[in-house]
């Protein structure tokens, strides 16, 4: 919200020595955070200027431009600049004549974008200065022609400061405005908040105006508020004022101090009747709406649109109208789309003489569908969505009416209707002891009782508490915790103590914490990069990595047990992920498609698992927002919400050591997505068992099951090439998901620590021949068990399949190592051991010693 200087010192004292820092200081005091300051970035000599002459020359690039000689300063006087009294001027504009008083701009004088006037040769003259338009000194769009004082209505002698007549001289405070606090979306509810923080004496122009209002006998107007179908039982209006005002000169200019506070305050000048309609909205809070009465039909019927009606909207725009829009319409036609904007058909021109006001109070949540629905958001609707005064529309009536008497020659009359609003608030009761509880600060209750009373609430003592009735403009009092915070705000932010809470003690991470980290550090520190993408996912990216073969039925199913958005913000990626993966091949692309090949990312975040199809869920109703939540009703809103466990995961692709001298590059495979998750897993004491696994995800024969006492808890291996392909990866994608809750779940709750042996190890190898589908991770967990303790660690070297080896069977090598804790091992201690082991791999497996 724009706030001029001038227009705000009609409402409250700001005494002599304000300026725009004082006023955004006083602002903030109470609650408002400053924004921006606003000027017209003008600096003199500009001032007023007699044409007397003017000689029309046609020129070689087609353009006739006007060579003036033009009064600046009063007859031998020197002038602003301190020049001569008469100037030769150069001028593109026609709509002046000899004799006009204009703005002249001399040389030194800076205009709006840093522009400076300086007296420079052009079109064969020396242009000492320039004829200014509107545009050119900021006050609006128009650039057709400069500046007369005849057609403004003004006059003014020759050499007279021009800032100061046309009201260039004022400045204005911009403030932020919450939702809460639409009262401040205009001079009279900023000048009261104003006088709230500086006691300085505040001038409500309303009483006199609703008096005045109050005192029209208005009569002969057909007006009727239907609503069939109010939102959340409200009426989409719920008071409504008509005015007519006859004989109305639409031509006029408008006054020049009103086009400088409209434009201080973002408003350009479009016409005198629309400009006071806006004036009077700016300065009350309560938007109005004029109708050309000779394009109005009968009456006026406030009501919910029909099916298939259609509004063409001021801005030329054809609107299909929704049956919740509330709409203004005549006996004929839809006149306005309420709250929002009205209609090309109805709208006010030069040509209209007679003057049909609305002033109205509408429904917040109608007119912010409405907004929302039609894309068109206006000043109007940003007011009526944050809840206008309900008392206000008479007396906001009765001020534009004055307005277009006195500035555009009009009649009042007593035609018109009046439905006012009720406002019957119930008083909220304030135990005495809340507000210090809440806030951290003793007020007195002489201190509560003045400040409620200052934003104009009524306040009566109850003995333990106050009954606290608010004012017609502080709709957002509701509860005791409200009038908490406007006594804080009131009395002054600054005296509420800034005290640190002090942490309880004996109190740090929880192991699950602590466990998150150890992970996420081992992960890094191997060389991977954490990244976070967003949790939405397409229905292919969910088929694509769902745990279950693909099929149709299978993939139709991952759909149904996903969980949807009902609002999402891409309609293609509506669902809430079920897997890293998705989110990790999409952050790949990105990265590839800007430079980046070599990749090694690594994500933990939420996954959502709905067990059961979505239908199943969700409870029968919702519950209201304001009353506290039973037992009942909390475990059923949590048995509606779906799994919500975290997961890692990793994706490598591109090269895994970078080419260097006497180095050839090595790229990612399998085994390093494998090795990284088994490093995730030792980083929190737990140890994975991999077996060969399926996954739609993965490639065949290249995807490991990761398991931990045969609980499933993720796959690791090389991503299907269709995959791969479908994000434009140069190079095969090596990946990893876990589910990290789980994995937490079963790693040791004490930490496994081991002595470490002073005595040198026995180092072996055995090749045993098995069976081409036994997992070699079989083999090497019956062998490490019938070794026995002697054996410290086995490691599979070499697979072997091709001559030498029969058809159907595979020579796995396995190198290892044996140690005892109390002294050196002969190498018959560590061949029995070996022999141990080979024995029952094969009781396992039917494993056997290559010969």
């Amino acid at each position: 919200m724009r706030i001029p200087l001038s227009w705000l010192a009609e409402h409250v004292d700001l005494g002599a020595d304000a300026t725009l820092e004082s006023v955004h200081a006083a602002l903030v005091k109470v609650g408002f955070e400053e924004e921006d300051t606003h000027t017209f970035d003008l600096t003199g000599p500009i001032v007023i200027g007699e044409v007397l002459s003017r000689e029309p020359e046609q020129h070689s690039n087609g353009k006739t431009v006007n060579w003036c000689q033009v009064r600046v300063a009063p007859e031998g006087e020197q002038a602003a600049d301190g020049g001569a009294d008469v100037r030769g001027i150069v001028c593109g504009a026609h709509n002046f004549e000899v004799g006009d008083k204009v703005i002249a701009t001399l040389p030194g004088a800076v205009l709006p974008g840093g522009f400076a006037i300086a007296a420079r040769k052009t079109y064969g003259h020396v242009s000492d200065g320039m004829l200014a338009s509107a545009r050119e000194l900021g006050l609006g769009e128009d650039h057709d022609g400069i500046i007369v004082l005849r057609n403004l209505g003004l006059d003014a002698p020759v050499g007279t400061n021009a800032l100061e007549l046309l009201g260039l001289t004022d400045a204005a405070v911009e403030i932020n405005v919450t939702p809460d606090r639409g009262y401040a979306l205009s001079i009279r509810g900023v000048a009261r908040e104003y006088a709230n923080a500086t006691g300085a004496k505040f001038v409500d122009p309303v009483p006199a105006l609703a008096a005045t209002a109050a005192a029209v006998n208005l009569q002969d107007f057909d007006l009727q508020l239907s609503d069939a179908a109010p939102l959340r039982g409200n009426p989409g209006a719920r008071g409504f004022v008509v005015r007519l005002v006859t004989g109305v000169d639409a031509t006029r200019p408008t006054p020049s101090w009103m086009v400088s506070r409209l434009a201080l305050a973002g408003q350009r000048s479009v016409g005198l009747i629309a400009d006071i309609t806006n004036y009077v909205m700016l300065e009350l809070g309560n938007p109005l709406h004029a109708y050309d009465a000779a394009k109005v039909q009968g009456g006026i019927t406030v009501r919910r649109a029909a099916a298939g009606e259609q509004l063409v909207t001021l801005d030329g725009v054809t609107r299909e109208l929704h049956p919740e829009d509330l709409v203004i319409a005549d006996s004929s036609a839809v006149l306005a789309l309420a709250g929002v904007m009205g209609s090309e058909h109805s709208k006010t021109t030069a040509a209209t003489t007679d003057v049909l006001l609305e002033a109205a109070t509408f429904d917040p949540v109608t007119v912010a569908r409405s907004t929302r629905r039609h894309k068109l958001p206006s000043e109007a609707s940003k007011r009526f969505a944050r809840y206008v005064d309900p008392l206000l529309a008479a007396a906001a009536a009765q001020r534009a009416v004055e307005l277009l008497v006195e500035l555009g020659g009009g009649t009042a009359t007593t035609v018109g209707a009046a439905m006012p609003a009720e406002y019957q608030p119930a008083p909220v009761i304030l135990p005495k002891h809340y507000i210090a509880g809440l806030v951290g600060v003793a007020y007195t209750d002489e201190q509560v009782v003045t400040a409620l009373t200052k934003i104009g609430c009524e306040v009566s003592d109850e003995g333990d508490s106050f009954a606290v009735t608010a004012p017609s403009w502080h709709a957002d009092l509701t509860r005791p915790a409200d009038l908490a915070e406007e006594v804080a705000r009131i009395c002054g932010f600054d005296l509420i103590p800034s005290q640190l809470p002090v942490a309880p003690s004996g109190r740090g991470l929880t192991r699950e914490q602590l466990l998150r980290r150890k992970a996420a550090n081992a992960v890094t520190a191997q060389g991977l990069t954490e990244v976070q993408n967003y949790p939405f996912s397409t229905q292919q990216q969910i088929s694509s990595c769902d745990s279950e073969p693909l099929t149709a039925a299978s993939a139709a199913t991952a759909r149904e047990t996903a969980v949807k958005l009902a609002n999402a913000l891409d309609a293609k990626a509506a669902y809430m992920r079920k897997a890293l993966l998705p989110g990790l091949l999409v952050c790949a692309s990105r990265n590839t498609a800007r430079g980046m090949q070599d990749l090694a990312l690594v994500e933990f975040g939420t996954v959502w698992l709905a067990q059961q199809p979505l239908a199943e869920l969700g409870t029968d109703s919702t519950p209201p927002i304001a009353t506290a939540l039973t037992a009942t009703q909390v475990a059923e809103l949590n048995a509606s919400l779906p799994a919500q466990p975290r997961h890692a995961a990793a994706l490598l692709t591109g090269a895994a050591t970078p080419v260097g001298v006497g180095q050839a590059a090595r790229n990612y495979d399998w085994a390093d997505a494998l090795a990284a998750a088994q490093n995730l897993a030792r980083a929190v004491g737990a140890e994975l068992t991999v077996t060969q696994g399926q996954h739609p995800a993965f490639h065949p024969g290249r995807c490991a099951r990761l398991t931990i006492a045969d609980e499933l808890l993720g796959y690791a291996g090389e991503l299907v090439p269709e995959l791969v392909a479908a994000h434009h990866l140069p190079h095969r994608v090596a990946a990893y998901e876990l589910d990290l809750d789980r994995l937490l779940e079963l790693a040791p709750r004490a930490a496994q620590v081991s002595g470490i042996s002073t005595y040198p190890a026995a180092t072996q190898d055995v090749t045993l021949l098995v069976a081409a589908e036994t997992p070699a991770a079989a083999i090497a967990t019956s062998f490490t068990a019938g070794a026995g303790e002697l054996l410290e660690d086995m490691q599979l070297v070499a697979d072997y399949r091709g001559e030498g080896v029969a058809a159907g069977e595979k020579a796995l090598t396995f190198a290892l190592r044996f140690r005892a804790a109390d002294r050196t091992l002969t190498a018959a201690e560590a061949n029995e051991a070996k022999l141990a082991g080979v024995t029952a791999a094969t009781a396992a497996t039917g494993a056997r010693i290559r010969d």
